[in-house]
């Protein structure tokens, strides 16, 4: 027979409180006789917690989930050490703490050594953990029957984080007896498939690199659009992975943060919930290699197919050494470059490349200034000054349609990300380009009004 443990199991008694005549007094001798029917072995210290609503259902459950990941980030190295032959059987870095495996597993043996030593003829029991301070760690260790775990910890562990590391030493030994066994005899090393067990156990695919499934069935998108944070979460990863072929979740809860005024807990756990429904899912480092690799060749070419436009409109040998051509050049030779800056510039423009046209410009208002042709520095200095004023005006009618559609698909977060970008273009026009003043004060008051509005809309749902 296999006997197994159940941990955060809950149970729907079935029964409205209000019409249960026994309630709360009979309720866990009502659950107990109920598990018992259903085959269950009920302990006497069994422990009932009512959650009385869906609420706070999901309370704890995100309270749960962010000590999870609390307790993740603390984590810098785990190492499994034999507790007879005292040496290392696995050694799992989470991140590049520098962490000399060798000379810590020497420290930690003879810190125990000495703790173990027995008293009055009789030897200390193993039910307690090991504290200490190694270097600018933290070690947390305990002993199972066969093995000694030690987390290298960057803060003191928590109560949540002590109560896992007695599961997983348990777990581990009755998971891996045989490879333990093995071990203790022949000294060899089997434990390559225990690597994953670790990673899941500790919950260590929290701090993965993450992207997202190819393929999401037409169900879950329906569940994702109908639930605003779980939408604006996806538009921001969507955004991250133009960049990159990864994110990580800090970078998703931070630029949750900069946004808007939510409880990342919540964040995060919605986070988890797309985990869990296989839309966002972890990479592990040794796979990262080769999508890296395709991806920087893909933005490569993309690279290369944008220089040859800009090419076609400007020839490319006069965007190098610019400033070691013109020392050579009189006064008639410059003043055919600088047109011929003016017109690539020009051409630019027309086809509403505005950020190479303001490149072409500035480098001809560069040769007019080095030749002190004033005159013609003045018109390029407006013609600089208008590109400008257009490149803001396109980047803040886009910034505001997008935000305007995420208020329309009540993506709340989404909307308030692109007002605020559209708040920053109009701060960068009282500084750098000639507007009225008053006018662009008006419209950030506005947008601001329509944030607040969507802020509690947020809290609200």
């Amino acid at each position: 027979m296999v006997y197994f443990e159940l941990n955060r199991l809950g149970f729907d008694c079935g029964i409205e409180k209000e019409e249960c005549a026994k309630y709360p007094e009979e309720c866990i001798n009502c659950i107990k006789s109920k598990l018992l029917k259903q085959g269950f072995k009920v302990h006497s210290n069994l422990r009932v917690n009512e959650m009385d609503s869906e609420e706070k259902r999901t309370k704890v459950y995100q309270n749960l989930i962010w000590q999870k990941f609390l307790d993740v980030l603390n984590i810098k190295h785990i190492i499994l050490m034999s507790k007879t032959a005292g040496t290392t059987i696995i050694d799992y870095p989470i991140t590049g703490a520098g962490v000399d495996v060798d000379l810590l597993t020497g420290f930690v043996q003879a810190n125990v050594s000495f703790s173990e030593k027995e008293v009055d003829g009789e030897p200390i029991v193993e039910e307690h953990y090991y504290e200490f301070k190694y270097k600018d760690f933290n070690i947390l260790l305990k002993s199972g029957d066969h093995i000694r775990a030690s987390l290298v910890l960057e803060n003191p562990g928590s109560k949540s984080l002590k109560l896992l590391l007695m599961e997983f030493i348990e777990e581990f030994e009755f998971k891996f007896i045989s490879n333990l066994q093995e071990f203790e005899k022949t000294g060899q090393l089997t434990f390559n498939k225990s690597i994953d067990y670790i990673i899941d156990k500790f919950n260590i695919h929290l701090v993965f690199p993450m992207t997202t499934s190819h393929i999401i069935p037409p169900n879950i998108t329906e569940q994702i659009n109908n639930n605003y944070v779980q939408k604006a979460i996806m538009k921001m990863v969507n955004e991250l992975l133009v960049k990159k072929p990864f994110f990580f979740i800090n970078s998703i809860l931070y630029k949750v943060k900069e946004i808007v005024n939510i409880d990342l807990k919540v964040v995060l756990y919605e986070i988890y919930n797309l985990i869990d429904m296989g839309v966002i899912f972890p990479k592990k480092l040794e796979h990262m290699k080769d999508h890296m690799e395709s991806f920087h060749q893909e933005r490569e070419k993309n690279l290369v197919e944008k220089e040859t436009l800009i090419s076609r409109l400007m020839p490319e040998d006069k965007f190098k050494g610019l400033e070691e051509k013109i020392k050579e050049m009189d006064e008639q030779e410059a003043l055919n470059l600088m047109d011929s800056f003016i017109s690539s510039g020009k051409i630019a423009e027309e086809a509403f490349i505005y950020e190479d046209a303001l490149n072409s410009y500035e480098k001809a208002k560069y040769i007019a200034k080095q030749f002190k042709f004033e005159e013609q520095e003045g018109k390029i200095s407006f013609m600089i000054l208008e590109i400008q004023k257009k490149i803001m005006d396109m980047e803040l009618e886009h910034y505001l349609g997008l935000a305007k559609k995420g208020e329309k698909d009540n993506n709340y977060i989404y909307s308030v990300n692109y007002y605020k970008k559209a708040i920053k273009i109009f701060n960068d026009k009282l500084m750098t380009v000639q507007v009225d003043p008053e006018q662009i004060k008006k419209r950030i008051a506005k947008i601001d009004k329509k944030i607040e509005k969507l802020t509690q809309k947020m809290e609200t749902q």
